[in-house]
Formats: structure tokens, C-alpha cells, sequence
């Protein structure tokens, strides 16, 4: 039960495209500001089994790196009780951008049962060309230190967040696909995000919101099920919020269930 797998989703929570300069899309961001929070329970189903299991934030902050403006997001997620116990879990992920939500530094530190993972991913940006700089530590080895170059627009695992909050999901029609690339590791994966319609979604504060279906297909051998790695729902309003996740493991399932928030940029639906 690797939590890599929530983690990318959460880190597929967040962008639109406006227009390109030095390889990567810059993006108008009406979604998301420094100060919002939200916090979730997570929860593991396995055969009868379907218990909770740890709980996940995501805080959004104000920053400067290299001298600009810009945001980190940070996310943490930890196991508790039973699930803890069979396999624990204890990760923080944060990634820097620019305001216009141009990636500029990815770190992970992953402490997932007796495994201790560190990772960084350095952006530059020349000649309409990406180039991101992937280093991996594990258990205090050098996994690997490798240049990846891409003419892609290509995020992280949180800074792709931002991309699926911009999208305008009220232009599209059940079925439409966007697709996305980020790099995990040293790999570029694609994904698309297709859009399934509208429901109503109730979370862990007792309320039900107005909500947007969204299905992932992640091509990444992390995930038995490709074509539906993931199931999302979000709020059908102007801040995207991730209500539920639903992620399919190699054994089991792992859901996502939002539990409260705070610092969000517009009212909720």
C-alpha cells in the first residue's frame, strides 16, 4: 500500500494554459492564494475491510525563490491506527512556484515503512526547452542523479495541482480529455484528466457541495489500473477544491475524504 500513489493524485489537484515563454506554460491563477489550508482523512479498503487511516494537509504559502515572487505548496501525509502498523507512512512533499505557477523546485522526503527517500527536482528554463534536474536518495544511497530535458510543458507532483484547479471544466463535455505531463522520479508520465459531468459530493464536515467528476488515466506502472488509476471530485465553483479521492492500489483501495479548510480565495458552492 504505497502512498506514492495519493500522493500524486493530490499532487494532480491544480493549472490552464495561457500562453508559452522559455518551454513551460505560464498560468492565470483565479483558484487558489497564500494562507489556504485544507486538511483530509484518508482511508484504506481492503476485501470487508474499510478502516481510516492517517490524515493529509495542504497549505499554500507565500514565498520568494531566486528573487521572485511566487507560491510553496506543501503536503503531508501520515498513517495511523491498523494501517499504520501493517505499513507506515509518514511523507511531506513541496514545491515552489512562481506566480505564474511555474515550477522552480520540487522536494520529497518519504519515510514509508523501513525506507527513508529524499528527493529534489531543479527546473531551469532556456531556450523553449525545460530542463529539470532529478536527485534521489534512498536509505542514504545515491539512487540516481540524471538531466531530463523536455520542450513539453512538464510539472511535479504538486505543482500539478495548480494545473488541474485553472482548467475551465464548464467548456467541456462529458468524456473530453486534457492531457498533462509531469515527471516522476526520473520518468515523464503522461496523464489526462477527462471530465465525467457533475454530482453532489458529502465530506467528513457534514456538508455536501456541488461537485465535478473527474477520471485519471495515469500511465505509469505505479497504478494496476491506468485507464482509471484515480476518481476525483472537486467543488463546481471558482476554487476547484479537492473534495474526494479515490485511488486504486496494487492491493486495495485508498480514499481521500475532505475534512475541513480554510483561507480558500473565493466561497464555497
Amino acid at each position: 500500500m504505497r502512498k506514492k500513489n495519493l500522493l500524486i493524485v493530490f499532487a494532480l489537484l491544480f493549472s490552464l494554459f495561457s500562453y508559452t515563454m522559455n518551454g513551460q506554460t505560464k498560468i492565470k491563477n483565479n483558484a487558489f492564494k497564500a494562507g489556504e489550508k485544507l486538511t483530509y482523512d484518508l482511508y484504506y479498503k481492503y476485501g470487508i475491510l474499510n478502516m481510516k487511516g492517517g490524515t493529509a494537509t495542504l497549505n499554500t504559502e507565500a514565498t520568494t525563490y531566486n528573487g521572485k515572487d511566487g507560491y510553496k505548496l506543501t503536503l503531508h501525509a501520515s498513517t495511523s491506527g491498523l494501517v499504520n502498523s501493517v505499513f507506515s507512512v509518514n511523507d511531506t512533499l513541496t514545491s515552489y512556484m512562481d506566480k505564474n505557477l511555474v515550477p522552480q523546485l520540487f522536494i520529497k522526503g518519504a519515510s514509508e515503512g523501513k525506507d527513508y527517500t529524499r528527493e529534489r527536482q531543479l527546473y531551469s528554463y532556456q531556450n523553449g526547452k525545460t530542463s529539470i534536474r532529478s536527485i534521489r536518495y534512498r536509505n542514504g544511497d545515491l539512487s540516481f542523479d540524471e538531466n531530463i530535458t523536455t520542450d513539453r510543458c512538464t510539472y511535479d507532483m504538486m505543482s500539478i495541482l495548480a494545473y488541474a484547479r485553472t482548467l475551465d471544466y464548464s467548456k467541456m463535455q462529458r468524456g473530453d480529455n486534457t492531457q498533462v505531463q509531469f515527471i516522476s522520479g526520473k520518468r515523464l508520465v503522461n496523464m489526462y484528466i477527462r471530465y465525467m459531468g457533475s454530482s453532489k459530493m458529502k465530506v467528513n464536515n457534514g456538508k455536501t457541495y456541488e461537485a465535478i467528476e473527474l477520471s485519471l488515466m495515469i500511465l505509469d506502472k505505479a497504478f494496476v489500473d491506468q485507464e482509471e488509476a484515480m476518481r476525483v471530485w472537486i467543488t463546481n465553483d471558482e476554487n476547484k477544491l479537492p473534495l474526494q479521492i479515490h485511488t486504486n492500489l496494487k492491493v486495495g483501495e485508498m480514499r481521500s475524504v475532505l475534512k475541513d479548510f480554510s483561507g480558500n480565495k473565493h466561497p464555497l458552492n
